[in-house]
């Protein structure tokens, strides 16, 4: 399998993607892609609820050198880039950013597979029917997390929101 680098484009992961800003999906950057297609899942692998939490699911992207920013939280997207996405844990289709109480701190983990075809999985799918899916068409994998603490200003007494990225390749 040939390696897949993934990264984001900051340390401090900016409250333009947690809930105390726009909540807009962050730019993903690819390097040494050779695929047909992109899929990327993300997952919150501490939720108290569950074993690994689902915020983001998103299939079918083109395989270009970046993932913008802001994809639209609808199931079939056709700008910024052409993509279909998923229902996530969070019961919504699209991006769901992290927002942890005031105090706690959980980690976002990005998942992405370069895979060998577009696949042939409606709008609005689960992440096990997506992981079935990609069964037998992933070609490269690579990840990337980020870890967010919510702090409550003193000054303010309002939510704000720190972040620091740890890349694996």
């Amino acid at each position: 399998m040939e390696p897949l680098v993934i990264s984001l484009d900051f340390l401090e992961f900016p409250p333009t993607h947690t809930c105390d800003g726009e909540n807009l999906s962050p730019r993903i950057l690819l390097k040494g892609l050779e695929a047909t297609s992109v899929a990327v899942m993300v997952f919150n692998p501490f939720e108290k609820s569950c074993c690994s939490f689902t915020p983001w699911i998103c299939w079918n992207l083109p395989p270009l050198p970046i993932i913008p920013a802001g994809i639209p939280r609808k199931g079939i997207v056709t700008v910024p880039v052409p993509a279909v996405q998923g229902v996530t844990d969070c019961g919504t289709i699209g991006y769901t950013g992290p927002c942890p109480p005031p105090g706690e701190m959980i980690r976002y983990q990005f998942k992405v597979y370069g895979l060998d075809a577009m696949l042939n999985l409606p709008p609005g799918s689960d992440k096990h029917a997506l992981v079935a899916a990609m069964k037998g068409h992933v070609l490269q994998f690579g990840e990337t997390a980020a870890i967010c603490l919510r702090k409550v200003h003193p000054k303010h007494k309002e939510p704000g929101t720190t972040f620091i990225q740890h890349s694996t390749h």
